[in-house]
């Protein structure tokens, strides 16, 4: 079982992979207005590396939903 911490440990690594930035800092409340090359086509990188460094699937309703990275922490911790 994963802490939150975890998750998060884990999502800044991807986070700064996926941007080419490890200044990034994300929090619960980070969202696509906050990293300035976050748009349509890095989203697909983004949760597509996420999927691979926790080995989930995300449904389309959870990617199309999901409003900030605390959700997708959220969705992450049900899953592994």
């Amino acid at each position: 079982m994963m802490t939150r911490e975890e998750v998060f440990e884990g999502l800044h690594e991807v986070f700064w992979d996926v941007f080419d930035d490890e200044d990034i800092q994300i929090r619960d409340e980070t969202t696509a207005n906050d990293i300035e090359d976050w748009d349509s086509l890095e989203h697909i990188n983004l949760v597509v590396a996420v999927e691979k460094k926790f080995n989930i699937k995300f449904n389309m309703g959870e990617v199309n939903n999901m409003k900030n990275v605390g959700e997708m922490a959220d969705i992450i911790l049900k899953r592994v």
